[in-house]
């Protein structure tokens, strides 16, 4: 297997010899039959989807796995002339008449790991940053979402050739190889931990690596929040997809007061939201549904209040001791912590104690409150009075910070992150620069010492 994914890498790397830079329209035409691929084939990709968890919402579905792939497309094929023109670089007096500009130029070949939690989004959105910057791409699916893998491999090459854009399906051992290849870029999204060993896999070959990881996301309850809006937003990003998502809020901080009307709003907004199981989604493994519910077991066992509103609903677990797994592990699931504080600032200072996290949602419309938590918190991502949706803004990149981890994408970001930024230098062929080169002349240290 070793020896093959090595021969698929250099087969891609040798294909793009003769034509590094893809043109614009090259590039259109690679992300329109992404964009076909995905649209056509909906049907097959919300089934596969589906079999794959078990049970999952076909709105959601279109809601998180197809519109955004075709959104991404569309807005990449619309801004990519602009994204692949140089850039004017300013140059220094003393060396005019040069010029300089900043070329965006392909890496090459970029590896892709996708994750099961949104199997076909997380595969595509990466890929087409990556093709609208002029690479190839090699993607490793993840093995725990086998009906949609293998959709994957059945459907990418029906639209792409091998060199363009190819599946390597397999399980942790492939994975493992996959990850110590010789890409040009490798994108991983999944867990803290196996982040680390694909980091530690790819520094050997020196390979620059985007790991979108997660973490706890905490949502921070102002003292001027309207409960019942917060409430409602929170369980939003608390029940989409039974809380498994990277960007999911895993606990909620609130201030002591507020607590029992907090938790009131929540479950009428439980109750509102999720009142049956049509609209819900499994866990995509019985391992992955036994822990979530070994946590809430181990919170019940330690005298906690645990808030039950049925079996696919968030759970509300309230003022869980620090010590317990609920509180040290990421949750991805439907277990919601609510931990109450005597005041805002010992909220900051418990979300400032934890690793940083990939997203940070404060629920305050107080100016001053909101510039504190800019200045004084850091996140992937810091979001007001909402969860989930900035994900879906393309103007912004999306990424995490410390172990929630490293690089960011989407839209222009994208393009750059798996573009070199080529520095270009033009010298005319009358220049000034002589001065510069010796034998040098008294005056020439006189004069740089002036700046």
């Amino acid at each position: 297997m070793n020896r093959d994914l090595t021969d698929t890498l250099q087969a891609q790397r040798e294909a793009a010899g003769p034509a590094p830079f893809p043109t614009l329209g090259v590039r259109r035409e690679r992300l329109a039959r992404l964009a076909r691929m995905t649209k056509r084939h909906q049907h097959d990709i919300v089934r596969a989807i589906q079999l794959d968890f078990g049970q999952r919402s076909e709105i959601e579905i279109h809601l998180a796995e197809i519109l955004p792939v075709l959104h991404a497309a569309r807005y990449a094929r619309r801004h990519l002339w602009h994204w692949m023109r140089p850039r004017r670089a300013r140059v220094p007096l003393r060396l005019w008449p040069a010029r300089a500009r900043v070329a965006p130029q392909p890496l090459g070949v970029v590896g892709v790991m996708s994750p099961w939690n949104y199997p076909w989004s997380l595969s595509m959105m990466p890929a087409i940053d990556a093709l609208a910057a002029g690479n190839t791409v090699m993607l490793k699916p993840s093995e725990h979402a086998r009906h949609t893998s293998a959709l994957l491999a059945k459907l990418i090459p029906q639209h792409f050739t091998q060199e363009e854009f190819c599946v390597i399906e397999g399980g942790a051992d492939v994975a493992k190889t996959f990850s110590a290849l010789a890409f040009d870029h490798l994108v991983f999204t999944g867990s803290t931990q196996i982040g680390r060993q694909v980091a530690t896999a790819a520094a050997a070959n020196l390979t620059p690596v985007t790991l979108e990881l997660g973490g706890k996301s905490p949502a921070l309850v102002a003292s001027d929040a309207d409960l019942d809006s917060a409430a409602e937003a929170i369980i939003f990003g608390k029940g989409f997809n039974a809380g498994q998502t990277c960007i999911a809020p895993d606990y909620v901080i609130v201030e002591s007061r507020r607590l029992d009307a907090l938790t009131h709003a929540l479950e009428r907004a439980i109750r509102r939201q999720r009142p049956d199981a049509k609209d819900a989604t499994g866990y995509v493994s019985d391992a992955h549904h036994a822990r979530i519910e070994r946590l809430l077991d181990d919170a019940r066992a330690r005298g906690c209040r645990v808030l039950e509103h049925g079996p696919h609903a968030p759970a509300l677990v309230i003022d869980p001791q620090q010590s317990l797994s609920l509180m040290q592990e990421e949750i991805f699931g439907r277990a919601l912590p609510v931990i109450s504080v005597k005041h805002i600032d010992d909220a900051i200072r418990l979300i400032n104690a934890r690793p940083r996290p990939l997203a940070l949602y404060a629920f305050t419309h107080q100016k001053a409150l909101q510039e504190t938590l800019r200045h004084q918190t850091c996140s992937g991502a810091l979001v007001f009075n909402e969860t989930l949706l900035h994900h879906a803004v393309p103007t912004l990149p999306f990424g995490g910070v410390g172990e929630s981890g490293s690089g960011a994408y989407h839209g222009r970001h994208g393009f750059e992150r798996f573009s070199h930024q080529r520095s270009v230098f033009y010298q005319p062929k009358r220049s000034n620069s002589g001065w510069l080169r010796p034998p040098y002349h008294r005056w020439l240290l006189h004069l740089l010492r002036l700046g």
